[in-house]
């Protein structure tokens, strides 16, 4: 329902507004846990232009992407506030008033009525489709059964802020090559349209018989400019459509992802980032009282590759099985004998969590320096080809003249 509710601030100013709620008690004691002075609530009936323009408002709001710094803010601003002994009503309501994002702002407002009315806080976020993953409602729901919430929010700020870095480590290895190679494609692509053509009529008027080297970059720059071009490009979206088709399949995605694990360059700091983030993980889950089982499957969602995914998941059948983690873990080539060895002392020694963060911590810099090395060794490729693919046009068109110049003498 809707209600119509005038209240006082702690400032002494009286204001008028609309909220909805489940009873007219639920509102006076949300309000009242903002620290406002309830002076009247009345039922609203019918639609006014407001409503139709709030919920537009709302549905455009729903577009808006919420990043990890959104989270990870929300949830140090949850856990300082809960550790503090703020109510968790109350601490939501200060949330909602000063949250920008305004997707996140209308969530964590749902969640408050939904907490208000009776849910746990995790079945609250689990109704946020899109906002709050498997592996957050996990351990808020491990956090709330063990009475630990305001620790677990924190280690999941931690672990959100880990997961952003370890993006960007990705990103600054794979957004230089993929923008030369756009840099050098869009510059042959240049000079095939707009300079050979201007090169093409002195051959004509210098008469004689071309190169064949020049002969082919001149039909190579005919079927550029043609309009089998056009459908050359459609072809290739019609192409890049069934090929994403394929690869949301379970057996496209597995040899897909197994064709990127067996990359020369990228491969191997591709396995790397999926291990230290199936270490990090699975640790922050079993530290949070996770169940096993439960953070095996949790894990398996967020390991980024069907095939890591896939050596999770016989893992997950091993341990319900009454086995250990190691066992199957030493049967998979994904993960390294090191990874396999520590962990299994970490099972020995009861100190799985530690061990799983150590080496969550011994990838973190095995990828800084795979980043390292890739953007150094690939610098001077890039150039190199770039001077190649500009070089191979120009010798193409120079070829024409040094035949005249032969013929002359």
């Amino acid at each position: 329902m809707e209600y119509v509710y005038k209240v006082r601030d702690s400032q002494g100013n009286v204001r008028e507004a609309v909220a909805q709620a489940e009873s007219p008690a639920i509102l006076r004691t949300r309000l009242s846990a903002r620290g406002l002075d309830v002076l009247d609530i009345r039922e609203r009936g019918g639609f006014t232009t407001a409503d139709i323009v709030a919920r537009l408002n709302r549905i455009l709001d729903s577009f808006e992407q919420v990043s990890l710094k959104d989270m990870v803010v929300f949830s140090r601003q949850f856990s300082a506030m809960v550790s503090s002994g703020v109510a968790m009503l109350r601490t939501l309501s200060i949330i909602v008033d000063q949250c920008p994002n305004k997707r996140l702002k209308n969530a964590l407002d749902d969640i408050r009525r939904s907490v208000e009315s009776g849910l746990s806080l995790s079945d609250a976020m689990a109704r946020q489709v899109g906002i709050f993953d498997r592996l957050y409602i996990a351990i808020v729901r491990a956090g709330e059964t063990g009475g630990i919430l305001s620790d677990v929010l924190k280690r999941l700020a931690d672990y959100l802020e880990y997961k952003e870095k370890l993006n960007q480590k990705v990103r600054a290895a794979m957004v230089y090559p993929s923008v030369v190679l756009l840099i050098a494609v869009g510059v042959f692509w240049a000079m095939l349209t707009f300079v050979l053509p201007v090169f093409q009529g002195l051959f004509k008027n210098i008469g004689g018989e071309l190169p064949l080297y020049t002969q082919f970059l001149i039909a190579l720059s005919e079927a550029v400019r043609s309009i089998y071009m056009v459908f050359f490009l459609i072809a290739c979206g019609i192409g890049a459509y069934f090929l994403r088709r394929y690869y949301r399949t379970e057996v496209g995605r597995l040899q897909i992802d197994g064709m990127i694990l067996s990359l020369p360059l990228f491969g191997d700091l591709i396995r790397k980032v999926a291990i230290a983030r199936f270490s990090r993980t699975f640790g922050t889950l079993i530290r949070a009282g996770v169940p096993m089982l439960n953070a095996l499957d949790v894990v398996k969602d967020t390991a980024g590759n069907a095939v890591v995914a896939k050596g999770i998941d016989q893992i997950y059948d091993e341990v319900r099985q009454g086995g250990t983690i190691s066992k199957p873990m030493s049967r998979n080539q994904i993960f390294p004998p090191m990874v396999t060895q520590m962990i299994a002392v970490g099972e020995e020694t009861g100190r799985l969590d530690d061990m799983l963060s150590k080496i969550a911590d011994f990838y973190d810099m095995e990828v800084e320096n795979s980043v390292e090395q890739l953007t150094s060794m690939l610098e001077p490729i890039m150039v190199v080809g770039i001077g190649g693919v500009v070089g191979s046009v120009v010798v193409g068109m120079y070829l024409p003249i040094f035949t005249v110049i032969n013929q002359l003498r």
